[in-house]
């Protein structure tokens, strides 16, 4: 619209078009890309939401002895969702209101494959039912008891994912039965990871609890391909955290990696995805969104509403957690 308002009140034609500072804007974005693309990749990388070295660690073992990224990122979160002591994923995550663990998780790979599970219970790792869907089902999600059932049908176990300490927690919440996610703890309700293998292959992986003692049946971003995570293998791929719902209504992953192939930069990419948000919501910012998302030359980003969201990489640069920059300053 800027283009054709500017058309229209200079009056400028075809010759407009030629002037000499469009001229050189193209010639700067032409040696601006050139640069980009002359400049070494950076790869193999992982990158993660919040600070992670387990696993990304695990990640980097698979991308440093050769495997894919799809492999990478799936073992990556796995290390999460068996950790007991984090409360936002897999085995021991909070429950819901009615005192049940309910797993969301996807999965997509290098060729725009992908893999979803929503609403699962009983199987502690979702992101290896959701890469099952992915490869040995016509579909790309599975949701409540259907996805349980094939999990088991594939070879998962039933346990119980609710914890004695997350049990204790909910029981405590029902005392008041306030729905008031704590920004940055119940609301850091997702792991996401990104990585690009040493063939330059990318993948991407998401899963989640959901929010602490959320109504029975929510489902946020996580599982949702291009709202909680999307990867182009020919630009990049971007991942969230947070409150899902306002990712969800910004579609905000692959927002992230199409503004990422109009030429942003990872990082500028990721706060264009927070303005959105910040901007459909008229200064109501009482929530947590962060974004994180790695381009094809291996250059990663992040950024956030609210001060404390972190995210870790993983490349033969180090292994470093970094804290990202918010919208509201710290």
């Amino acid at each position: 619209m800027k283009r054709r308002k500017f058309l229209k009140n200079s009056g400028l034609g075809a010759a407009g078009l030629m002037s000499v500072p469009l001229v050189k804007g193209c010639a700067n974005e032409s040696e601006s890309k050139k640069e980009q693309k002359d400049s070494p990749p950076v790869r193999p990388i992982v990158i993660a939401t919040w600070d992670v070295p387990n696993a990304t660690a695990k990640a980097w073992e698979v991308l440093e002895k050769g495997g894919s990224a799809l492999d990478a990122v799936e073992q990556g979160v796995r290390m999460e969702e068996a950790d007991i002591s984090n409360q936002s994923v897999g085995k021991g995550g909070r429950p819901d209101r009615e005192g049940n663990v309910t797993l969301d998780a996807c999965i997509m790979d290098q060729l725009g494959n992908c893999g979803s599970v929503v609403y699962l219970q009983n199987i502690a790792h979702p992101v290896s039912v959701a890469r099952k869907v992915m490869e040995e089902t016509p579909h790309v999600m599975l949701a409540g008891k259907g996805a349980e059932k094939f999990a088991v049908d594939n070879g998962f176990n039933r346990e119980n994912l609710l914890t004695e300490k997350s049990r204790k927690e909910w029981e405590d919440w029902k005392k008041t039965s306030k729905y008031q996610p704590v920004i940055n703890i119940e609301n850091h309700d997702t792991i996401g990871m990104l990585a690009i293998d040493a063939q330059g292959n990318l993948s991407g992986a998401c899963t989640t609890s959901g929010m602490a003692y959320k109504m029975a049946g929510r489902v946020g971003d996580s599982p949702i391909i291009g709202a909680g995570l999307f990867v182009d293998n020919e630009i990049g791929g971007a991942t969230a955290t947070g409150m899902g719902e306002e990712v969800v209504r910004t579609v905000g992953s692959f927002l992230i990696v199409e503004l990422m192939r109009q030429g942003k930069s990872p990082q500028e990419a990721c706060e264009e995805g927070v303005r959105r948000i910040i901007e459909k919501n008229k200064g109501k910012l009482d929530f947590q969104i962060g974004f994180i998302a790695v381009n094809k030359n291996g250059e990663t980003g992040g950024y956030c509403i609210q001060p404390g969201f972190t995210y870790r990489t993983y490349s033969s640069e180090g292994h470093q957690n970094t804290p990202s920059a918010s919208h509201i300053p710290s």
